[in-house]
């Protein structure tokens, strides 16, 4: 990885500028919000390819700026040529994504894959850079596709790392000119449901591109079952069948969701986005943080009592091994030295072996063809007796 930071040669590094103290023309931040906050709270947002996550990011970024509490900003798409906001950390200050692809000789997605892979070994700087920061949102952008930071090995690492140490909410950004269609909008409620219930984490459905088109037929879709169940009736594919049948099965998913309407390009909905990502910060601290620390706990406890176990088994002598149905092994008895001496072990190289009867397999072998053959001729022989009584009888 030395060779693919920030260029062809040189340490891996992050070199970060750090744009929330320099940004001069920011009006001065409101301390109302972060004094009682110890840690920020990280805002990961993912998307379908061209819903709008990175414009969607630019105007959250410059609406908190302009509200006085400029956000900590992350960029995690390796292969994106420019961003069009301030990034604090930018993967591609680490690694090279073009000389990832060439040096393993790997396509786009597989290079943006190897290179968030190695961004994440170093991600524990990150963590260092992002905690130390007294700002109330620290915004993660990640690739285009995907499923690339999804159901990849370094997207579950940085999104478990951030949850671990401070409140985390997940963004799913969708496009609400596209999922216009009944089957459309229902395989975009399955994609965030299922990275809902993979992440666990407080959840929040921001319906970009409500310039173009209202969001409201979406909400309606997931309040009444019924409306949604008359818009499919105009769909005649197979994939309607399927979205009927899974409409059902959404609606506990609807009943907790928070849902938003935002445009990237106005700014309109985006208060409300905000209210809403603070609302996932206290539901994490209410229900998420409680349920983690007594997992780990109880994760510390089975180790602690393992590590004593494994402890007591090492110091112990001639403990009894459960063999299954076998009969335990006893304790080692001591012997005394003057029986001790007097006992000879035979060592079994030392008993004389008892030769082996050999046997002849070529007498074997004639003795059984002798033997049928002898059959043969009896049963020809007695055939030949009863031709010759029937041939007299006639």
């Amino acid at each position: 990885m030395d060779s693919l930071a920030g260029g062809l040669g040189g340490p891996v590094r992050f070199d970060i500028p750090d744009l929330v103290d320099s940004a001069g023309n920011a009006p001065p931040m409101d301390t109302t919000k972060t004094t009682d906050m110890s840690k920020p709270c990280c805002i990961i947002v993912l998307g379908m390819a061209g819903s709008g996550k990175t414009t969607f990011v630019q105007r959250l970024t410059s609406h908190l700026h302009s509200k006085g509490s400029p956000p900590y900003v992350v960029n995690l798409d390796p292969a994106c040529r420019e961003v069009p906001y301030p990034a604090n950390i930018d993967i591609r200050d680490t690694v090279n994504y073009k000389q990832v692809m060439k040096q393993y000789k790997l396509g786009p997605n597989g290079g943006i894959v190897t290179s968030l892979n190695l961004f994440a070994t170093k991600f524990d700087q990150v963590l260092q850079l992002v905690g130390s920061k007294q700002t109330e949102f620290v915004i993660f952008d990640t690739p285009g596709q995907i499923e690339v930071f999804t159901w990849s090995a370094s997207g579950n690492i940085i999104t478990e790392a951030l949850a671990a140490q401070m409140p985390t909410v997940v963004v799913y950004v969708m496009d609400s000119v596209r999922s216009t269609s009944p089957v459309t909008f229902m395989s975009n409620m399955l994609y965030a449901c299922s990275i809902l219930y993979k992440c666990k984490l407080p959840f929040v459905l921001a319906m970009n591109k409500i310039d173009v088109v209202s969001h409201k037929y979406a909400l309606d879709w997931m309040e009444d079952f019924e409306t949604f169940q008359e818009a499919l009736a105009g769909e005649t594919s197979y994939v309607s069948n399927l979205a009927q049948s899974m409409s059902l099965a959404l609606d506990e998913f609807y009943s907790s969701l928070r849902a938003v309407g935002v445009s990237a390009m106005t700014g309109e909905g985006v208060d409300d986005f905000v209210e809403a990502a603070r609302a996932g910060r206290e539901e994490y601290n209410t229900e998420y943080k409680p349920e983690y620390e007594r997992l780990k706990l109880e994760r510390e406890k089975m180790d602690m009592v393992k590590s004593s176990q494994g402890k007591k088994e090492e110091s112990g002598k001639g403990k009894e091994v459960s063999m299954g149905l076998c009969h335990s092994i006893r304790e080692e008895a001591e012997i005394p030295e003057n029986i001790r001496d007097g006992i000879y072990l035979r060592h079994p190289g030392d008993e004389d072996e008892e030769p082996e009867e050999e046997v002849d397999l070529d007498e074997e072998e004639e003795s059984r063809e002798a033997e049928s053959f002898k059959n043969f001729v009896q049963n020809r022989s007695h055939l030949t007796e009863d031709k010759i009584k029937s041939q007299s009888k006639t």
